[in-house]
C-alpha cells in the first residue's frame, strides 16, 4: 500500500514553513511522543523480516513493505556502503578489592595494548577513587587499577594482569557481555542472543561499543540475492562509539560537540562507490554510521576519498549530502543524532510526518526496530 501525504501532518506544530526556519533548527524540533511499548527489547525472528517502510523524497510516498523487500529497489551496479564494525563484549560487572562491592565497567576505548590502559565508565562511579583495585571474574581473571578520576569520558584503567595479550583479550570476550543499550536493559537482562544478534552478519573490526543497527537486518541469504541482482556491497569501518547513547544536552545544536569515532575507508570501497556515483547508479548508506563516514572524507569535487583517522562529524539540518542518494536507518530515539540525520537526509518534515505514521501504525523503534528506507 502507497501513501501519498500532501500536507505534513506535523505542520500545524510549527507557525513557520520549514524553509524559513531552516537556519536555525533546535533539538526540541526533534521531539515527538514514543510510548515506550514501542521500543522493541527483542529482535525479530528473522534478520530480514523487520517491518520496512519505504520514502521516496521525489514522490513524497510512503509505502509499508518487509525488509527483504529491499531487493526491489536496487539493480545491476548499485552499491550499499556497509559498516564492519564490530561491537566488543564491552560490559563487565565485577567488585572492588576489600570491600566486594558490586560495580559495573562499560569499556568505552583501548587507549594503549601494550599497558593494557582503557577509557571506562563506572556505575556506581561514586564509590570509585583512584588506586582502587576492580576485580572481574570468579578467578580473577581480570584485575585492573583507576589510575585517573577526572577524565570527561569517566576513568581511565589500567589492567594489572601480566599475560599475553591475547589472551587478555580473550578473557574480556569470556567475561563481558554485548553493551545494549539502557532503554533495552531497563527492561529485561542481557539475554545469550544479544551476543549474535547485537552484531551485523558481516561485522569484522574489533572496536565499537555501539552496533549499526541497520545493518542487523540484513541476513546472509539477502546479500547474496542482491549480489546476483548485480548490486556491490563497499565496506568500510566506522567503530560507533559512547556518543550513540548519550543524549544532545543543548537546545542550540550548533553548540553539541560528539564524541570522536574512529573510521577507516579503504581504496577499494572508494573505487566502489566513485564508479557507481560516476555512472549515477544508486549509492546507499547503510545506517547514519555509514553515512557519517563517507560524508567525513569528500574531495572538493564530491567524490570519496581514502581515509583513516577520526571524525566527530554531527549531521543536522540544512546540509548538503556528497556522496549517498539514498540511505537506510532505523527508527530512532527523539531527539537523537541519528534520527536528526534521517531528518536531514529525507527532507525534515516529510521524515517527521513518516515518524508519525510510524507510531500510529505500530513500527518497533531503536536498536532492536524496525527499517526505513530513504530513496
Amino acid at each position: 500500500m502507497i501513501i501519498k501525504r500532501k500536507k505534513p501532518i506535523f505542520a500545524p506544530f510549527f507557525k513557520l514553513p520549514f524553509r524559513l526556519y531552516q537556519k536555525n533548527m533546535k533539538l526540541s524540533q526533534f521531539r515527538f511522543h514514543l510510548p515506550s511499548s514501542l521500543i522493541a527489547t527483542h529482535p525479530s525472528t528473522e534478520r530480514d523480516h523487520s517491518r520496512l517502510m519505504v520514502l521516496n523524497r521525489k514522490e513524497k510516498t510512503i509505502e509499508h513493505k518487509v525488509f527483504y523487500d529491499i531487493l526491489n529497489y536496487f539493480d545491476d551496479g548499485d552499491v550499499l556502503i556497509i559498516n564492519n564494525t564490530k561491537v566488543f563484549p564491552a560490559l563487565l560487572t565485577g567488585e572492588k578489592e576489600k570491600t566486594e562491592a558490586k560495580i559495573t565497567v562499560f569499556l568505552l576505548r583501548e587507549l594503549n595494548a601494550e599497558t593494557r590502559l582503557w577509557d571506562v565508565l563506572v556505575d556506581p562511579a561514586r564509590k570509585i577513587r583512584i588506586g582502587n583495585k576492580l576485580i572481574f571474574g570468579d578467578d580473577y581473571s581480570l584485575v585492573a587499577e583507576v589510575i585517573d578520576n577526572t577524565t570527561s569520558r569517566g576513568r581511565t584503567i589500567r589492567f594489572l594482569n601480566d599475560i599475553p595479550y591475547d589472551e587478555f583479550k580473550r578473557n574480556i570476550e569470556s567475561i563481558g557481555r554485548p553493551p545494549i543499550p539502557e532503554e533495552i536493559q531497563r527492561i529485561r537482562d542481557i539475554e545469550p542472543e544479544d551476543k549474535e544478534r547485537y552484531q551485523t552478519i558481516y561485522a569484522k573490526h574489533v572496536g565499537a561499543v555501539a552496533a549499526p543497527s541497520a545493518g542487523m537486518h540484513f541476513s546472509r541469504e539477502l546479500m547474496k540475492r542482491l549480489e546476483l541482482k548485480g548490486a556491490t556491497f563497499a565496506e568500510i569501518t566506522l567503530h560507533a562509539g559512547i556518543g550513540n547513547f548519550r543524549g544532545i544536552e543543548v537546545e542550540d545544536l550548533t553548540k553539541h560537540k560528539p564524541d570522536s569515532e574512529e573510521i577507516i575507508i579503504g581504496a577499494e570501497a572508494v573505487e566502489i562507490v566513485n564508479k557507481a556515483k560516476a555512472n549515477k547508479k544508486r549509492v546507499c548508506a547503510v545506517g547514519t554510521t555509514s553515512m557519517k563516514a563517507i560524508e567525513s572524507t569528500v574531495t572538493i569535487s564530491g567524490f570519496l576519498k581514502p581515509y583513516k583517522g577520526w571524525t566527530n562529524k554531527f549531521i543536522f539540518p540544512p546540509y548538503e549530502f556528497s556522496i549517498a542518494n539514498s540511505l537506510i536507518s532505523n527508527f530512532h530515539l527523539p531527539q537523537s543524532p541519528m534520527m536528526m540525520m534521517a531528518c536531514t537526509f529525507g527532507g525534515y518534515d516529510f521524515v517527521m510526518d513518516a515518524y508519525k505514521v510510524a507510531v500510529e501504525k505500530k513500527y518497533n523503534f531503536f536498536t532492536y526496530g524496525d527499517a526505513m528506507l530513504i530513496i
